[in-house]
């Protein structure tokens, strides 16, 4: 009698446990995807000006219209002087808003960031935003199988992980002192576990993540929210501008449904379609932490009969077999895995 008491106790309490963190879970993504249409934190708040890195298309150029919607002069940070002029113009057209351009390659390297510091110096910069981005190979390959591997692997590290702590480190001291401020930085679902044929890319990756979750921790306490957003596809240049869907964002789209979440998470997939096609309800759910299932498996299933992929455990997706066979489908689906890997490396320099 003793035992079965015992057990009826232990079994009430994991049934409400259970029901309790359920009702959390749901609650949560209700507030980051759904509430936060309605209930948004103020840009305006954090300072007059955005700096965006990577303005000039895809993700990078949304995020900057959209911040100069939501009341905020912005600097735009890219290397094409022409398209820099573009997207300023259709700012100051759309939004009335003031703007300022600031050219530089950032493959480049660490010899950039002392003119883009002079460019910055003595703007209340409220909101920075570390787009800026780029892929290694249109297709699954070896690491060994590089093209122009010595200056590609320098090009996508000055890029894709140099840059971010590096223009942190430029606007980080004024918010401190401040005491408000707002980084967003860019990662990817490539970062969601170890990418194999996508080796420099997804590490690249996982990089911005980390840092992100980092310094969100060191820095919230004196009022600076740092927040990684890690997308699915988004139809831009990068992407070949896939057609957009049910789950496929179109740039606008997604940089809105993103500002969005700014205040209700420090990890979001960037809006509820996104979070669902993650595979792992941590995204959806939590905002803090990072799925296991990979953007990879799911680009891969979006034709239905290849569906059970996102269902892959690691250990086969790691293996030697796997990886073969991956590595195989270009000659077996003419380009399809090479265009699928466009997809997926959606940042825009």
């Amino acid at each position: 009698m003793l035992l079965s008491a015992t057990l009826t106790i232990v079994g009430d309490f994991l049934v409400v446990f259970h029901l309790t963190r359920l009702v959390w879970r749901c609650w949560c993504g209700l507030r980051q995807f759904v509430l936060s249409q309605f209930w948004q934190v103020d840009v305006r708040t954090f300072g007059q000006w955005a700096v965006v890195t990577g303005a000039t298309s895809g993700i990078g150029k949304a995020y900057a219209i959209e911040l100069a919607r939501r009341g905020l002069d912005v600097v735009l940070v890219s290397r094409s002087d022409k398209k820099l002029q573009l997207v300023a113009k259709e700012i100051e057209d759309l939004h009335g808003r003031k703007t300022r351009t600031i050219r530089v390659d950032f493959t480049d390297g660490h010899r950039i960031y002392p003119a883009i510091a002079e460019e910055l110096h003595g703007l209340e910069i409220g909101v920075l935003v570390n787009n800026v981005g780029m892929s290694i190979s249109d297709c699954f390959a070896y690491f060994l199988e590089t093209p122009d591997a010595e200056q590609k692997i320098t090009d996508i590290v000055n890029c894709n992980v140099l840059s971010v702590p590096q223009m942190t480190r430029l606007i980080l001291p004024g918010m401190v002192q401040r005491g408000t401020g707002l980084i967003i930085n860019i990662s990817s679902q490539a970062a969601v576990r170890p990418q194999p044929l996508l080796s420099i890319y997804s590490a690249s990756k996982i990089f911005v993540t980390y840092f992100s979750q980092c310094l969100h921790a060191e820095y919230k306490s004196k009022g600076i929210i740092v927040q990684c957003v890690a997308p699915f596809m988004v139809s831009t240049n990068m992407t070949k501008n896939v057609a957009v869907s049910s789950f496929v964002k179109s740039a606008p789209s997604f940089a809105r449904d993103a500002l969005n979440t700014v205040g209700h998470s420090s990890y979001t997939s960037g809006c509820l379609s996104h979070a669902l096609q993650v595979g792992d309800t941590n995204t959806l759910i939590y905002g803090q932490t990072v799925g296991r299932r990979s953007i990879l498996t799911s680009c891969l299933s979006i034709v239905p009969q290849d569906a059970a992929l996102t269902l892959m455990p690691d250990w086969v997706w790691m293996s030697s077999v796997f990886i073969r066979k991956l590595r195989n489908l270009p000659k077996l689906s003419d380009g399809r895995a090479c265009r699928e890997k466009e997809k997926l490396s959606e940042k825009e320099e």
